[in-house]
C-alpha cells in the first residue's frame, strides 16, 4: 500500500484503538434522519463557497413549484445525492442548487381553478390583481416539493435556492429576449401554431404528444358546379367544412383531368371553391381528393399560401364553432363532427364512413386535444443556435449516458424547427416589445425605452409571456447570476441528471444555450435517467393506483432503505421497474448493516497477540476492499449507478457480514485479540464511508459511533477510500477457500447431516491444497481436521474445488449398505419414469398435435429425471467407492 494510505490507516487505528464503540440501541431510521438533517443543516455542510479546491456543480431539474415529491423525483435526487456526495468525500467543493420552476401553463391552471372555487373568474380580475393570487399561490404552496426532498436526505446548498420567476432570474430572462431580437433571431408572425383550447395557449412542438387512437373516416359529396357530377371527399374532420376554401387533387390522377378550372360546392355551406391540382395530394389516400382548411391544418396552410387561397377561421379559442359555423355555432368541435355528419347524411351528402387509426396530437400539459390555429406568435430561429450543440455532443464536449441518447439527441437537432416563445398566459415573464396605435413595436426593457423608440407616450406591452422553458434553458448558468466570480468558478456545470423525456424540452436548449451565451457547454456529462415504472412496465399514475406516496415509503422503510431500493434496478437510460419489495430489501440491508455493528460491538479483546487466522481474514478484507474500489471508480466514470451500487451491497453483505465476521468471530466465551478488534472497526470505518453516498443517514450515525469524532466532524467530509490491491494471491485463495466452505456445506444440506456434527476431510496426497486457510475452513465448516491420506476412504461424499478432490468419510453418519439400497430403489423408479417420458416425446404425433405448453412440460420432466439419475448415480459411486 502507498504511504498515504498506510498513514491514514495507521491514524484511523490510532483513533479507534484508544475509543470504544458506543453502545447502540435498536434501528430507528425516522429518528436518525431527523437528528442528522437537522444537524447537517445547523452546520451548513452542504453549502459551497468560491475556494482554491477544484468545483464539482449539479443543477437541480427545477421541479415545478406546483409539484409535490412523485416517484421519478426520488430516483432523478437520488442519483444527484449519490454523485454529490461522493464528490464532497474526494475533497472537491461540491455544490448542489436547488430550486423551482414557475411552471407558465400547470401554475396558471391551478390559480384559476381555485379562483372558479371561490367563485371568482379570471377574466373579470385585471392582470395586476391575477397575478396577486398567483403570487400568493405561490407562496402559500411553492415550497412543498423541496421541503419533501430533505425526507430523501438530498445534500443541497439550500442557501443558494432559486425561482425562475424571481427578480434575479426574471431580469436575465428578458435581456435574453432583447439581444436574441437585436441580433435578428427573434421575430413576430402569423404562424399555424399548436393551439392548447384548455389552457388557452399556444404549445411548441415539443410540447405535443402524438398518440394512436380511434377515429373515423368520413366520405362527402363536394358537387361541381354547373353541373350533376360529384366529387367525394374524405376527411377525419367534418366539422372544419365551413373553413373550406378548395378541394386539391393530384395533377396526376387521370379521374380528375377533365375538372380542370371548375369549382366545387361545399356540402352544408354552398360556397363554390376552386378545384386545384397540387402533387401533395397522396392519389391512393381516401379518394384521391382532399379538402382544403387553411386555417386549420398546417399542411392546408401550405396548399392555401401556394395557390394563394382564402384563409377562414372557423374555431373560437375554446375550440367551439365560431359564426362562420352558421346554426352550429358555438358548439364544441367534437359536439359538432356529430351533428354536422349526421346533418350531411341527412341531406344525402355523406356516403360512406371507416374507422381508422390515427395520430392524433394532445398537449402534454392539459391531455387537450391539439387544435392547429393560425395566430400572431413570437418564435425563435433555431437553426444557428443548433449548430455548435450539435457539434458539442459529437466531439464528447458533452458526453450523454447512456451513449444510445446522443441519436436521438441529434436527429432532433439536425431536424430542429423554430420555436414558438410566446404563450398566451398572464403567469410567466412578459414578453418587453411596446406597441404604438399603428401597430408599431419596441422591443426593449421598458415602457420609457419604448416611448422613446416609438415617439409617444399611447404605448402598451405584448399581453404574452413567454414559453417557460425560455427561462429554464438558462438554469446552468442563471443560478449564479449577478455573482461574477461564483460564475466563473462553478459554471460550467459537472453534471446533468434528468430524464429522457425532457431531452428536446430542456437539456438542448440549455445546451444551445451554454454555447450562445457563455461560449462554453454547461455541463459535462448528462445522465439520463429512465422512467419509473411498476412490475407490469405500465406508467405510475394516480388513476391506476399504482404510484405509492414516496414519504409514506420513507416511513415504512427509512430514507436509506428507499434510496437503496430506487437504485438497486436503475440502470442509466433504461425505465425501473418499481417494486416495493426492493424497499424493503433496502431496509433489511440497513438492518444488517446496523446489527454487524452491535455484534462487533459486544466483542471483547484479549491481550493475545494477533493469530495467523485473524491475520489472514484482514489482509483479504482489506484486499478485496481495494478490488471493489476498482469496480466502483469503473462504474462511477461510465455512471453505472445501479452497479455502483450492487458492488456496495455485495461487498458488505456478502464479503463483510457473512464472510469476514464469521471469520473473526470469537468463539463463544473467548476474546478475540486487540489488533484484530482494531482492524475490524477500521475495515468498518471504510465500508461505511463507501456506504455514505447510497445511505447517509445510517452511516452517520454508525460512523459517530465507532470512534470519538472531533468537533464538527461528519462523515460528510471524510475522504474516499483509497485501499488497493496489494496482493492478489490472496484473493484467489480466498475463493479457493469460500468454494471449499461452501462445498462441505453442501454435502450436509444434501445428506442430512446436521451443522454441529463434526467433520473429517480427506485429501489424497500430491495435490496442490494450499493449507493456509485450514484454519478457517474449520471454523466455518465445523471441520476437525484436513488430512492428507494416501488413499480416501471409498464410502465418502466429495466435491472437487480448483481441480482438487475433498472427501468426507460416510461412515459415521450413514448405514452405507441401507443408504445404497435406498438410492438404488430411487434410481430404479426414476429411470423407469424417464423411459415413459421419453417414449410420450418419441411419438411425432404427440409432438406436432400436443399443445406447446403441454410438451414443453414433458420436456422439462425429461430434463429433471436425467439430472436427478445424475446425482443418484454420483451419490452412489461416492458410497460404493
Amino acid at each position: 500500500m502507498g504511504s498515504l494510505d498506510a498513514c491514514r490507516r495507521l491514524f484511523l487505528q490510532l483513533i479507534i484503538r484508544t475509543t470504544s464503540m458506543r453502545e447502540i440501541g435498536k434501528y430507528t431510521p425516522g429518528e436518525i434522519e431527523s437528528k442528522w438533517y437537522s444537524h447537517w443543516l445547523d452546520n451548513k455542510y452542504f453549502h459551497a463557497e468560491v475556494s482554491d479546491k477544484e468545483p464539482y456543480t449539479i443543477v437541480i431539474p427545477p421541479p415545478n413549484v406546483t409539484g409535490v415529491l412523485h416517484m421519478g423525483h426520488m430516483l432523478n435526487n437520488t442519483v444527484q445525492d449519490v454523485l454529490i456526495r461522493r464528490a464532497r468525500m474526494l475533497g472537491l467543493n461540491a455544490c448542489w442548487v436547488p430550486g423551482t420552476d414557475h411552471a407558465s401553463i400547470a401554475t396558471e391552471a391551478k390559480v384559476v381553478k381555485r379562483l372558479r372555487e371561490q367563485g371568482i373568474k379570471k377574466s373579470d380580475l385585471s392582470r395586476e390583481d391575477f397575478l396577486k393570487h398567483a403570487w400568493d399561490w405561490t407562496d402559500e404552496y411553492g415550497g412543498i416539493i423541496l421541503k419533501q426532498l430533505r425526507r430523501l436526505g438530498a445534500s443541497c446548498d439550500w442557501d443558494r435556492t432559486a425561482f425562475t420567476l424571481d427578480e434575479v432570474r426574471s431580469e436575465q430572462v428578458i435581456d435574453v429576449f432583447i439581444d436574441l431580437h437585436q441580433k435578428g433571431m427573434i421575430y413576430r408572425g402569423l404562424r399555424m401554431v399548436n393551439w392548447d383550447p384548455v389552457a388557452l395557449t399556444a404549445v411548441s412542438d415539443e410540447e405535443v404528444i402524438h398518440k394512436e387512437e380511434n377515429s373515423r373516416l368520413y366520405y362527402m359529396i363536394y358537387k361541381i358546379e354547373g353541373s350533376d357530377e360529384a366529387l367525394q371527399v374524405a376527411t377525419t374532420r367534418p366539422e372544419t367544412i365551413f373553413g373550406d376554401t378548395a378541394v386539391c387533387v393530384n395533377p396526376e390522377d387521370e379521374r380528375y383531368q377533365h375538372l380542370k378550372g371548375k369549382k366545387a360546392i361545399v356540402p352544408l355551406v354552398g360556397r363554390a371553391v376552386p378545384i386545384i391540382f397540387d402533387e401533395y395530394v397522396d392519389i391512393e389516400f381516401g379518394t384521391g381528393a382532399l379538402k382544403v382548411t387553411p386555417a386549420h391544418d398546417t399542411n392546408d396552410q401550405m396548399l392555401g399560401e401556394k395557390h394563394n387561397l382564402d384563409v377562414i377561421d372557423v374555431f373560437d379559442q375554446h375550440a367551439a364553432l365560431n359564426e362562420h359555423g352558421g346554426e352550429f355555432a358555438g358548439l364544441d368541435r367534437f359536439d359538432a363532427r356529430k351533428k354536422v355528419a349526421k346533418a350531411l347524411e341527412e341531406a344525402g351528402l355523406l356516403v360512406d364512413t371507416k374507422d381508422l387509426r390515427n395520430k392524433v396530437g394532445r398537449s402534454e400539459r392539459t391531455d387537450a386535444v391539439i387544435e392547429p390555429r393560425l395566430s400572431m406568435q413570437w418564435f425563435l430561429k433555431m437553426s444557428d443556435l443548433a449548430k455548435p450543440a450539435i457539434d458539442g455532443v459529437k466531439s464528447k464536449d458533452i458526453t450523454l449516458h447512456p451513449p444510445h441518447a446522443e441519436k436521438t439527441y441529434l436527429y432532433w437537432m439536425e431536424n430542429i424547427k423554430d420555436w414558438c416563445i410566446s404563450r398566451q398566459l398572464w403567469w410567466g415573464h412578459r414578453i418587453p416589445a411596446w406597441y404604438d396605435a399603428e401597430g408599431n413595436v419596441a422591443v426593449c426593457k421598458t415602457k420609457e425605452e419604448a416611448v422613446a423608440a416609438l415617439g409617444t407616450d399611447a404605448v402598451h406591452q405584448d399581453e404574452d409571456v413567454m414559453d417557460t422553458w425560455f427561462s429554464s434553458w438558462l438554469w446552468p448558468y442563471s443560478v449564479f447570476s449577478g455573482n461574477q466570480e461564483e460564475e466563473d468558478y462553478f459554471y460550467p456545470t459537472n453534471t446533468l441528471v434528468t430524464g429522457q423525456d425532457i431531452i428536446f424540452f430542456w437539456v438542448a436548449r440549455m445546451i444551445m444555450a451554454g454555447y450562445e451565451f457563455k461560449g462554453k457547454r454547461p455541463f459535462k456529462d448528462v445522465y439520463f435517467t429512465g422512467m419509473v415504472r411498476d412490475k407490469k412496465r405500465r406508467k405510475m399514475s394516480k388513476s391506476l393506483g399504482n404510484s405509492p406516496d414516496p414519504l409514506d415509503l420513507i416511513d415504512k422503510y427509512g430514507a436509506d432503505g428507499v434510496r437503496v431500493g430506487m437504485l438497486m434496478t436503475a440502470p442509466a437510460g433504461n425505465d425501473l421497474l418499481f417494486d416495493e419489495d426492493l424497499c424493503s430489501q433496502g431496509s433489511f440491508f440497513a438492518n444488517k448493516v446496523w446489527n454487524a455493528f452491535r455484534l462487533v460491538g459486544m466483542w471483547e479483546a484479549g491481550s493475545q497477540g494477533l493469530s495467523a487466522s485473524e491475520s489472514l481474514s484482514v489482509q483479504w478484507m482489506r484486499n478485496r476492499i481495494g478490488e471493489a474500489l476498482v469496480e466502483l471508480e469503473s462504474s462511477f466514470e461510465k455512471y453505472r449507478l445501479s452497479e455502483a451500487l450492487m458492488t456496495t451491497y455485495k461487498l458488505v453483505w456478502d464479503d463483510f457480514c457473512s464472510w469476514y465476521l464469521e471469520m473473526v468471530k470469537p468463539a463463544k466465551g473467548e476474546q478475540i485479540s486487540a489488533e484484530a478488534l482494531d482492524a475490524t472497526k477500521s475495515i468498518f470505518n471504510t465500508l461505511l464511508e463507501i456506504m455514505h453516498p447510497f445511505m447517509p443517514f445510517i452511516t452517520e450515525e454508525l460512523w459517530q459511533n465507532l470512534a470519538e469524532r472531533g468537533e464538527g466532524e461528519t462523515i460528510n467530509f471524510a475522504a474516499w477510500p483509497t485501499l488497493k490491491v496489494e496482493d492478489q494471491a490472496i484473493l484467489k485463495s480466498y475463493a479457493h477457500f469460500a468454494e471449499v466452505v461452501s462445498g462441505v456445506r453442501t454435502v450436509r444440506n444434501e445428506n442430512g447431516i446436521a451443522p454441529k456434527e463434526m467433520l473429517t476431510i480427506e485429501i489424497a496426497e500430491d495435490t496442490a491444497h494450499d493449507p493456509a486457510f485450514d484454519a478457517l475452513i474449520m471454523k466455518l465448516a465445523n471441520v476437525e481436521a484436513i488430512a492428507i491420506v494416501s488413499e480416501v476412504k471409498k464410502s465418502a461424499f466429495s466435491f472437487v474445488v480448483g481441480g482438487i478432490n475433498y472427501t468426507i468419510p460416510a461412515d459415521a453418519f450413514v448405514n452405507v449398505e441401507d443408504e445404497i439400497a435406498k438410492l438404488e430403489e430411487e434410481l430404479n423408479y426414476t429411470q423407469g419414469f424417464l423411459k415413459s417420458v421419453e417414449k410420450k416425446l418419441s411419438n411425432e404425433r404427440f409432438v406436432s398435435n400436443a399443445p406447446e405448453a403441454v410438451v414443453a412440460s414433458e420436456r422439462k420432466k425429461q430434463a429433471d429425471a436425467e439430472g436427478k439419475i445424475a446425482l443418484i448415480t454420483q451419490r452412489l459411486e461416492a458410497l460404493k467407492g
